[in-house]
């Protein structure tokens, strides 16, 4: 993570309450040191600083923004962007795209960048559209033992096995 000032790898996470609201702030050692221990001249870079972290709250800045957002499902996985939240885990390769807009500032704030600067995988486009059936298959797995639906749970397992077997051959 790098820091919200001047870029350098943040080791200070502050959460500061601005107007009742939580806001985080990343922060290296030197700008940490500024923000927490202002002088004269110092207060004056602390306020652009909160107003730019302002500016950078992600998405869903009212409760009923945040509520409208957590409805929003992936059509590959199932998986709903308040699932996101609460596990800190994404579905499948697709909600990269179709959760695009609440994840950019996420990036941003976590990694600097938007876009994979790394190895690409040696893996197939097949394979990923695989691992996304598989992933939705367990779900509803889960889902059918929730229900006490055990035939259905049952199918869906062997269909499971069945998809891993070939993967493995």
């Amino acid at each position: 993570m790098k820091c919200q000032r001047c870029e350098k790898p943040a080791t200070f996470h502050i959460t500061d309450l601005v107007d009742g609201e939580p806001k985080e702030l990343h922060l290296c050692e030197q700008c940490a040191h500024t923000f927490l221990s202002p002088e004269e001249e110092e207060s004056n870079e602390v306020i652009p600083a909160m107003a730019g972290l302002i500016a950078q709250a992600a998405v869903g800045e009212t409760a009923e923004d945040l509520a409208r957002l957590d409805e929003r499902v992936c059509p590959f996985c199932g998986i709903s962007f308040l699932e996101f939240r609460k596990q800190g885990r994404l579905g499948c390769p697709h909600d990269y795209a179709h959760f695009t807009r609440e994840l950019e500032p996420l990036l941003v704030n976590i990694h600097g960048e938007t876009h994979h600067v790394g190895k690409s995988p040696r893996h197939s486009v097949q394979d990923a559209e695989q691992q996304t059936q598989l992933i939705r298959l367990r779900r509803e797995m889960k889902q059918a033992v929730a229900e006490e639906n055990y035939e259905r749970a049952s199918e869906l397992r062997d269909e499971i096995k069945s998809i891993e077997g070939a993967r493995a051959s």
